[in-house]
């Protein structure tokens, strides 16, 4: 009878330990997915961030090209129109020399 009561505690101490590692292992589980999810919290918050940054990088750039652009065709507009009138001026003092040569000998 001895061995018979032995025996049941061995077997009652058996069961309780195999009922403790499932509680162990389902806690484990429990935690590997709220990790899971905190992991997947982070991601997308530094997903997020990461592209109003880079919105933000883009915005600024076009921002600074357009103006660059934008100044550099009023230099180039300025040059021209200085360049233009300087020719218009040589135009028409060459002209006026021709006409003058030609008024005064009219042989020409």
């Amino acid at each position: 009878m001895n061995k018979l009561i032995i025996s049941g505690i061995a077997l009652a101490g058996l069961l309780s330990l195999g009922a403790a590692q499932g509680q162990t292992v389902g806690q484990d589980m429990k935690d590997a997915g709220h990790d899971t999810a905190h992991a997947s919290k982070t991601v997308a918050h530094k997903t997020v961030h990461g592209t109003k940054v880079a919105t933000h990088d883009t915005e600024h750039g076009t921002k600074v090209a357009a103006h660059d652009t934008a100044h550099g065709t009023k230099v180039a507009a300025h040059k021209t129109a200085d360049v233009s009138k300087e020719g218009y001026h040589k135009t028409a003092n060459g002209t006026k020399k021709v006409v003058h040569k030609v008024d005064g000998n009219p042989a020409m």
